[in-house]
């Protein structure tokens, strides 16, 4: 009889420890947190993998911000629906924070477009029980959660609208509206060109850099403050960074990876490098003329 206690015990004991384990590993289970027009919710891989919208997504075409490059079909949810209802039309941009740092500001308008022949924006979702491959040079992937976008040449959606590691996602304002400082100066209203280097910036350099401040990518330096970029780099200098900033300098926490002129042509370098020398001058009698700074 005692040795029937004593197994029933052990049994419980293990369910015990089983079902702790199992309440463990869903609490330590990685989530998601989504902020919408219905309020703030917080989702799971497995919660996403269970929706009735959740599809097997592979990308075909011309595709290139694809971490994986084609080789992962990918269990995804449609961005548009995880949102939700949009009642308020201020918030005009979909803002993607990741765990590395990385947060991307996508315009609503170009998600939005998936639903009328334009790139589809899809949440894609780790399975934990088919992981995708690791990252170069790490030894995690992309996962949990991964921006993928299926016919992105229809959009021209860049390779830093594609965020992975994604921890958070929320409907807001536009980056000028929230900050300010990062709108084109004044004195420089009428300039395309200058105009067309702040789109530059919004799309490529905001995800990773703050300007005077404005911004929440914190992966690398403030390219206005305490001194704009320009004053202490030359335009070559730039360019070179921009391309490929192995070549330029070193550090064994870098980074930044280069843009190919797939990703930003030579015409968006002159045009953000020209919206750079407009915030310097704008600044404050410091700032270096675009001129002395060739």
């Amino acid at each position: 009889m005692k040795n029937i206690v004593k197994i029933a015990a052990l049994a419980l004991c293990c369910v015990g420890a089983s079902v702790g384990m199992g309440t463990r590993a869903y609490a330590d289970a990685p989530t998601l947190v989504v902020k919408a027009g219905d309020g703030e919710h917080s989702f799971t891989a497995a919660d996403l993998l269970a929706r009735p919208d959740n599809r097997n997504v592979t990308l075909t075409g011309t595709v290139i911000g694809d971490i994986y490059h084609h080789k992962v079909e990918y269990h995804a949810v449609p961005l548009l629906a995880l949102l939700g209802n949009r009642p308020e039309s201020h918030f005009d941009t979909v803002e993607l924070q990741a765990s590395d740092g990385f947060v991307s500001e996508i315009p609503l308008k170009l998600v939005e477009r998936g639903a009328k022949d334009g790139a589809v924006a899809w949440l894609a979702v780790e399975d934990p029980a088919h992981p995708w491959p690791a990252l170069p040079k790490e030894t995690a992937s992309a996962g949990p959660f991964y921006l993928v976008w299926q016919f992105p040449e229809r959009s021209g959606v860049s390779r830093e609208q594609w965020p992975y590691k994604v921890t958070r996602i929320a409907l807001v304002e536009s980056p000028d509206h929230r900050w300010p400082q990062l709108a084109v100066p004044a004195q420089f209203a009428g300039d395309a060109q200058v105009k067309r280097g702040h789109d530059v910036f919004a799309v490529q350099c905001i995800a990773c850099h703050k300007m005077n401040g404005g911004g929440v990518g914190n992966v690398g330096p403030d390219l206005g403050q305490p001194m704009n970029v320009t004053q202490y780099f030359k335009d070559a200098g730039l360019r070179a960074l921009i391309r490929d900033p192995h070549k330029v300098r070193t550090w064994p926490e870098q980074r930044m990876i280069g843009f190919q002129s797939s990703v930003i042509s030579d015409a968006d370098i002159d045009a953000l490098l020209k919206y750079l020398h407009a915030m310097a001058s704008a600044g404050g009698t410091n700032a270096t003329s675009s001129s002395s700074a060739q």
